[in-house]
C-alpha cells in the first residue's frame, strides 16, 4: 500500500543529534521506524514509544543490515539474501522475537525509504530473532510466511479483568509465544478490561501474548473461517491488532475445529487480516497437517502515516 508522508510532522529540529523517524501501522498496530543500516544510532525505544512524552507506538522497529548484528550474521549463513534485519522492540523497550504486523510495515518502509526494490508479487528475505521470514509484496499490502507453527501441550488457565471465572487457554507458538482463550460470545469479549495484563497459570517462562477470540456464527462461509479477537501483547499492553496473535488465534480455533479449515479472516479492533495454512514441506515441526510440516501465512495492509525528526 503506497503512503503519503508529510515531512517534519513531529516536533524537533535537525541537528547533529537529530533522530529522524517514520510512523507506520498495520491494522492499527503502530510502530516507530528508524533507518539505521550500519547500526550507528543510539536510541531509547521505551521513550520513543511513550504516547505522552515520545512519538508513541506499540513498538519500535529499526532497519539495520543483518551483517551489523550478531543475530543477523548467524542468519546470513543460512540465507545470504536476508540483507535486512527487523530489529524489533516492544513499547516497554524489551526485545521481541517477531511481529507479524510489524514486518509488513517494515517491508513498506524498506520500499518507501529506497532501501530495497520490491515489486508487487516479489518476495524478500527478512532477518528476525525468530529466523528468516519471507515477505511478499501484494497489490493491497504484504503477506509474510511466519513459518512452522506449534500447538503446545498442556492447558494453562487465564484470568482477566471482566471474566467471572478463569478460562482454559491453548498455547500456540508462531515464532513467539501465544495463549488463546475462546469465549462464548461478543458480549463477553467486549466486557474484558485488558489494561491490566491477564494472569496465566502456570506462568509462561518467557511470557506470552494473550488472545481472546469469539468464532463467527456460522464459523465457515465459502471455505473461509472467521473469528473476532482482542489481544494483550507482552511488553505493550492491549493493542488494536497483533499479526502473530491473529495467526495464533486462527490456528487455535482451527485446532478445535479439527484442523480442516486453512483460510481465515480475523477481525481485530483496527481492521481485518488474513491467515492461511499451507502444506508446503518445511524443516522440522508438525502443525498437524499431513504431507509435511504445516506453515502459516499472515496477510494484510501496511501504511506509513508520517515522518519527523526528534532532537
Amino acid at each position: 500500500m503506497s503512503s503519503t508522508l508529510p515531512a517534519d510532522a513531529a516536533p524537533g529540529s535537525a541537528s547533529s543529534t537529530a533522530l529522524p523517524f517514520t510512523k507506520g501501522h498495520g491494522t492499527g498496530n503502530d510502530f516507530v521506524l528508524l533507518n539505521d543500516p550500519q547500526g550507528e544510532l543510539t536510541f531509547d525505544a521505551a521513550a520513543l514509544a511513550d504516547r505522552r512524552f515520545g512519538v508513541g507506538g506499540d513498538g519500535v522497529i529499526r532497519a539495520i543490515r543483518s551483517e551489523r548484528l550478531d543475530e543477523g550474521r548467524a542468519l546470513l549463513a543460512d540465507d545470504a539474501s536476508a540483507e535486512w534485519f527487523m530489529d524489533y522492540r516492544n513499547a516497554d523497550g524489551s526485545i521481541a522475537e517477531m511481529c507479524g504486523n510489524g514486518i509488513r510495515v517494515f517491508g513498506e518502509y524498506l520500499v518507501t525509504e529506497g532501501l530495497a526494490d520490491i515489486a508487487v508479487g516479489e518476495t524478500v528475505s527478512i532477518g528476525t530473532r525468530s529466523g528468516v521470514r519471507r515477505l511478499r509484496r501484494e497489490v493491497d499490502g504484504w503477506a509474510v510466511d511466519l513459518g512452522v507453527f506449534r500447538v503446545e501441550e498442556g492447558e494453562p488457565t487465564v484470568a482477566a479483568d471482566g471474566l467471572e471465572v478463569d478460562r482454559p487457554g491453548l498455547g500456540i507458538d508462531v515464532g513467539n509465544p501465544h495463549i488463546v482463550v475462546v469465549l462464548a460470545d461478543h458480549a463477553e469479549l467486549d466486557a474484558l478490561d485488558l489494561h491490566r495484563a491477564p494472569r496465566v497459570a502456570p506462568i509462561p517462562p518467557h511470557g506470552a501474548n494473550i488472545e481472546f477470540v469469539v468464532p463467527a456464527e456460522p464459523l465457515v462461509q465459502d471455505g473461509t473461517g472467521r473469528i473476532r479477537m482482542r489481544v494483550h501483547e507482552r511488553g505493550s499492553g492491549e493493542t488494536l491488532s497483533c499479526g502473530t496473535g491473529a495467526a495464533a488465534a486462527a490456528l487455535a480455533v482451527r485446532h478445535f475445529a479439527g484442523d480442516t479449515i486453512d483460510r481465515w479472516l480475523v477481525d481485530v479492533p483496527g481492521g481485518t487480516v488474513g491467515v492461511r495454512v499451507t502444506r508446503a514441506a518445511a524443516d522440522g515441526g508438525d502443525g498437524g497437517v499431513g504431507g509435511g510440516a504445516a506453515r502459516v501465512e499472515l496477510s494484510g495492509p501496511a501504511e506509513l502515516v508520517y515522518r519527523g525528526t526528534l532532537g
